[in-house]
């Protein structure tokens, strides 16, 4: 009898985690409880922004044409699945799944790196909104006990191993005393939706909507749960960096990476784009709901993504953030119409 106490009540915690506790949907202004006494304000770079109907939006100020074709791959115009009917969180509206139409369309290669957004920075004198407003998010593994006693009135109610740290930025991912000297080639964090839509336009390019997103994550295939197919470690190889371990207090980082990993690590799929799954979270175009068209759709999930809490490392998984909100956890990757 004990036994099957102890199994419901795991099943309970199982369920809680994976479906609300994760922290997957933390905002800037979300929870007034944890923000209380610790609200910054900034001007917004409001650049003009490409989307998805802009077919002749151009760079403003670089010629990328030529780097494109090494930087982009071609997803061709086609019927792809969007959605799905193997719901695994309900709340998601994963489903149900349907074949749509999409153009032709470009989608980078990788995710957009701390190099890449180091020479958009450079060139325009862009400051993101976490720079802005001052702080951003950051994972309890990055901080030392003292500083995390220091903060320990200004975590995330639901997710507690979320941390608001006064200094963390895209320069600064662990907080004010770090820095990305040696992570060039590790995916841009703490960028919020208008930041990768600023980026992207300096480009030339786009975020990509929900679905692109989606039939690129799927290598042109069908009823795939991820990338690279259904097994989530087919022949025991580890095909993303998603968590290892206990969540949240211990990370085995048995593929190789505790936090980001470069944004050319791990197998590409059979488009040839790598990271579509773990790594960094990816923003999209899309709102989450007509209701609300200031939370954004974000897809792959992420380094802390696990099956026990956050089972959202699959194609058709999907998560949403306010469009100002920024995480060390939160990157993205451009688009563009063919």
């Amino acid at each position: 009898m004990l036994f099957i106490i102890f199994l419901t009540l795991l099943q309970t915690v199982f369920t809680y985690n994976k479906e609300t506790g994760c922290g997957c949907g933390i905002n800037r202004t979300g929870d007034k409880k944890f923000i209380e006494g610790n609200v910054f304000s900034g001007s917004r770079n409001d650049l003009d922004q490409c989307s998805a109907e802009d077919s002749d939006c151009v760079a403003e100020t670089e010629d990328i044409s030529d780097r494109e074709a090494n930087r982009m791959i071609l997803i061709p115009a086609g019927e792809y699945q969007f959605g799905t009917d193997d719901i695994a969180i309900e709340k998601d509206m994963e489903g149900p799944k349907r074949i749509i139409k999409l153009n032709s369309f470009y989608l980078d290669k990788y995710e957009v790196s701390n190099g890449d957004f180091e020479s958009f920075v450079r060139s325009t004198g862009y400051k993101t909104e976490a720079e802005s407003y001052g702080d951003s998010f950051v994972f309890t593994l990055f901080l030392n006990n003292t500083f995390k006693e220091q903060l320990k009135d200004f975590r995330v109610v639901q997710a507690v191993w979320w941390y608001k740290v006064l200094g963390a930025d895209w320069r600064h991912p662990h907080g004010p005393d770090s820095d990305i000297k040696d992570l060039m080639d590790h995916p841009v964090i703490h960028v919020s939706w208008t930041d990768a839509k600023a980026f992207c336009k300096w480009r030339g390019a786009r975020l990509p909507s929900e679905a692109e997103w989606e039939a690129a994550c799927r290598g042109g295939h069908r009823d795939t749960k991820y990338p690279w197919g259904d097994k989530l470690f087919p022949g025991r190889k580890h095909m993303a960096n998603i968590w290892q371990g206990t969540f949240p207090a211990h990370n085995s980082a048995k593929d190789g990476y505790i936090g980001t990993n470069p944004v050319d690590m791990f197998p590409h799929n059979d488009f040839g784009l790598y990271n579509m799954a773990g790594n960094v979270w990816e923003w999209t175009e899309d709102s989450w709901t007509k209701d609300n068209p200031k939370e954004k759709v974000k897809k792959g999930g992420s380094y802390l993504c696990h099956l026990s809490y956050c089972y959202r490392y699959r194609c058709s998984a999907r998560s949403h953030n306010t469009e100002d909100s920024s995480a060390g956890n939160l990157g993205f990757r451009c688009a563009k119409s063919a």
